[in-house]
Parts: structure tokens; sequence; C-alpha cells
């Protein structure tokens, strides 16, 4: 009788290789927990596995939520860069946009919110504390106003980096 062959592409585990996490955000916990937590900073509530805004049970514990502690550390996750003249003349406009395009996702998800809006040399920069909300972003200004929109995702870092110009 022959003796079985492993099949080629069998081989041992190696248990001396370290092994690369295949997302990594620091500002995500690693578990979840099972009581309920309130952020003491916007007063989300942390339960049934997700944050969302509801009034928090008289016996809740104070956990700051990733958004408050990314606009802490001032370590955004999106960035959106707006430039060109449509916005010189409609600058009040645009910031409308955003700031509606903000409160409608905020009233569903209290994670995305916006960290910064700044004047810059070329335009406008806004930081936010999601990459969705930056996506988002992007996509009602190429919606309203069309122009030209760019993504620049780092999986690595957790970040997008939005560009819309016209």
């Amino acid at each position: 009788m022959k003796a079985k062959t492993p099949p080629p592409a069998y081989s041992r585990a190696k248990r001396d290789v370290l092994l690369r996490e295949a997302r990594h955000d620091s500002y995500k916990p690693r578990r979840k927990s099972m009581s309920p937590r309130v952020c003491p900073g916007c007063k989300a509530l942390f339960q049934d596995g997700r944050w969302h805004w509801a009034e928090a049970p008289s016996s809740t514990i104070e956990q700051t939520c990733p958004a408050c502690q990314r606009i802490h550390d001032d370590f955004p996750a999106g960035y959106v860069t707006i430039q060109g003249a449509f916005l010189t003349t409609h600058r009040d406009e645009i910031l409308h946009l955003v700031r509606n395009h903000e409160a409608h996702e905020k009233a569903e998800h209290p994670l995305q919110r916006i960290m910064k809006v700044a004047d810059t040399a070329e335009g406008m920069l806004i930081t936010t504390t999601d990459v969705h909300l930056a996506r988002g972003i992007g996509e009602a200004l190429h919606h309203a106003c069309q122009g030209k929109l760019d993504y620049h995702y780092n999986a690595e870092q957790t970040l997008l980096r939005v560009q819309w110009e016209r």
C-alpha cells in the first residue's frame, strides 16, 4: 500500500511568523462592551454594539466616544479639499450644503462629525471624524454642483482624502 502524500498546497503553519492585522483603527475598540456607556462630551450612548443618540440609563458608565477622542487628539479620518473659482463665488452655499449633509448623517450616526472648516490659500479644507462623512460630503458637492471629484484612500491609516474642484 502506498503512503498518502499531502496535497502540494499544504504546508505546516509556522508559529514564529508575526501576522499583520488586515485593518487597524486605534479609535475603534477591540471588544464591544456589554454594559451601556455614555460619552461625557457629546452624550452619545453606546448600547447594543453601536453608538446612537438616546437617553442614557441612570447607572451608565462614562466613556469617551471615538469621535470625541479624535476631536480631542486632532487626528481626522477624512480630509475634504474644496478648490476652484466656484468656491469664491458660492462659498456660503457650499458651506450650507456641507453643514446640512453633516447634520443629516450625524442624526443617524453620532460618530460622523465635522472637526474643522479652515480656509487655505487654494480654497477650503474640511476635516471629519469618519471616512464615510468625508466621502458623503464629496458626493453631495459633486451631485449638487458637478465639478471634478477625486478620492485617495489609505487603508493602513484608515484615512480618506477627497478633492473637489470646479
